[in-house]
């Protein structure tokens, strides 16, 4: 279709004023009434001359909801698709006030088109985003239309709308509360054929006066500022990837002591080795961080640690923060996920967890596949972004359980393969590793895991990753193990926690409770309590089982 006629209708005609009317007073008195509409801000856009709307866009619904703003008509922008659907639906639009844009091009006719509307003294409604941007908090702005602004001159209104993003199911319009707020006319000077970096210093210009009427309706702020809590391997990766993002960081260390040695050094020289923290992450003992506000809290400590990090600074905790959850395993005594145990001690807004197959070292120097598993999809999306700047292959989910119990799995597996390989070879230990992968498995499946999340990058990459990384704390723990080395020693002969030796024995007291078939997991949890030796254990591993008695059927 030809959509030449579009945008000759829009620069020589205005809208229909008979079918707009109509249109605007039935849907403003339905957006009153079934969406408890609330309008701010109306005395700041002109009620003549011409004027350029720049708005947040999280709906189909959005020019509609905006148009109610002013008694005059006002012209945006629809993609050009929709202009394709039939004939009956495009002149609808046309003749309220569209005209077609192809996104992600450079598109020249709608940059004459708004210039010819807004020479004639009418009002152009922009999403300097782009497109719809839905959940979380808003994007990034394309620079038209800071040109725009140059080329013609018009005064700039802010504006900023919520809620439309959950009136729609499907194809169901739900009641759903929609707030919109206008701030102040900005004002720019004429300027013929500006460069590129003008009309982007100017787009960054009205860019945060939208985001401000954003976050005056309640809307989701970027993140600014970072507190981890743990000054450890992940920890310290995590604080240099997030300064690395542009985010101020502050790391939490366990003492003053090692505050002041980081401090002075700027390099984690046992945890993290070679790796120089940016300027823009400040050291600090972890009582000291002011959590209050601070946009997003990373816990990177041990499971184990968790119920005294928690009790310590989830007080301070508040509900402005989402909290990221690094810790792997499960918390004792109860064998608590790290994430459930987080919630229930805290009033963060949200809870995300980090898997996937990513060491620490190695995610600064080669990159690395994260995966980000929330219930909040806008925090998913949030961290997504955040990673992602950095150079991230990041995959985000709703499953937190599967996505924590393949954490577990893959230490748990790591652990016994390395045990197993010291006493038997790599028989034994595949068999070890893939026959307690699949128990915890089952287990994440009770609980309610995702398959998808076991059979992905969380789980079996995770897995591949752990088992023939020689190096990690966990194979070096398994071949301890094997030695005959006590479980409550490895730490202190490894000078640091392993999670995995911590997990199985919870592991297995909770497939139990599941009522689960666990026997790879039960003899891996007899060994780390010293109730068998790594031989017998070893020999357990593929030792043929038992056929399980069947019992008849009988019939209906």
């Amino acid at each position: 279709m030809d959509h030449d006629r579009y945008y000759r209708r829009a620069r020589e005609k205005r809208a229909n004023p008979l079918l707009y009317g109509i249109v605007r007073i039935t849907f403003q008195a339905f957006f009153h009434v079934y969406f408890r509409f609330k309008r701010i801000g109306r005395e700041h856009i002109p009620k003549q001359g011409p004027v350029i709307i720049a708005s947040n866009h999280r709906s189909f619904l959005d020019p509609f909801v905006i148009a109610c703003m002013a008694r005059r008509p006002m012209y945006y922008v629809a993609k050009k698709e929709i202009f394709l659907y039939n004939r009956l639906l495009a002149w609808a639009l046309a003749s309220l006030g569209a005209f077609p844009v192809d996104r992600g091009a450079g598109d020249a006719d709608f940059i004459s088109t708004a210039k010819a509307i807004l020479a004639r003294g009418d009002i152009v409604l922009i999403f300097p985003e782009g497109t719809r941007t839905r959940p979380g908090s808003l994007g990034q702005p394309k620079r038209g239309v800071g040109r725009l602004a140059l080329e013609t001159g018009a005064p700039v209104v802010p504006v900023a709308v919520i809620g439309t993003e959950g009136v729609r199911r499907g194809w169901r319009i739900r009641p759903h509360k929609v707030r919109i707020r206008a701030g102040r006319a900005l004002r720019f000077p004429q300027v013929d054929n500006p460069s590129v970096e003008l009309a982007g210093a100017v787009t960054n210009r009205i860019w945060p006066c939208v985001m401000l009427q954003w976050e005056w309706l309640g809307g989701l702020p970027p993140v600014r500022r970072v507190a981890v809590i743990g000054a450890g391997g992940w920890g310290t990766t995590l604080a240099v990837c997030l300064a690395q993002a542009g985010l101020e960081v502050e790391l939490g260390c366990r003492t003053q002591e090692q505050a002041l040695a980081l401090q002075a050094s700027r390099e984690n020289e046992r945890y993290l080795p070679g790796v120089r923290l940016p300027d823009a992450v400040r050291v600090l003992r972890a009582s000291d961080l002011s959590l209050g506000g601070e946009d997003i809290i990373c816990l990177a400590v041990p499971a184990k640690a968790l119920p005294a990090v928690m009790a310590a600074h989830g007080g301070r905790i508040t509900s402005r923060a989402g909290v990221i959850v690094v810790s792997k395993g499960v918390v004792p005594p109860l064998g608590t996920l790290p994430s459930a145990f987080a919630a229930e001690r805290c009033n963060a807004r949200a809870i995300a967890v980090l898997g996937g197959p990513a060491t620490a070292a190695e995610m600064l120097e080669t990159g690395g596949s994260v995966v980000v598993a929330s219930l909040d999809r806008g925090f998913s999306r949030q961290l997504r972004d955040i990673f992602t700047a950095v150079k991230l292959d990041v995959e985000i989910t709703a499953d937190v359980t599967g996505v924590e119990l393949a954490g577990a799995a893959k230490n748990v597996a790591a652990l016994a393969a390395a045990a197993a390989a010291t006493q038997a070879g790599a028989n034994v230990a595949g068999a070890a590793a893939g026959k307690v992968f699949a128990e915890i498995d089952a287990l994440a499946r009770v609980r309610g895991g995702r398959p998808e999340t076991f059979a992905g990058v969380a789980g079996a990459g995770a897995l591949v990753a752990s088992v023939v990384d020689s190096g990690s704390r966990n194979h070096r723990a398994g071949e301890l193990l094997a030695q005959g080395v006590p479980a409550a020693e490895i730490d202190h002969a490894l000078g640091q926690g392993t999670e995995a030796v911590d997990a199985v024995p919870l592991l297995a007291s909770a497939a139990r409770e599941a009522r689960l078939d666990a026997p790879a997991l039960d003899g891996l949890a007899a060994l780390v309590e010293g109730r068998i030796d790594a031989h017998q254990w070893a020999a357990t591993v593929t030792e043929p089982s038992r056929p399980k008695r069947s019992r008849p059927v009988r019939a209906a």
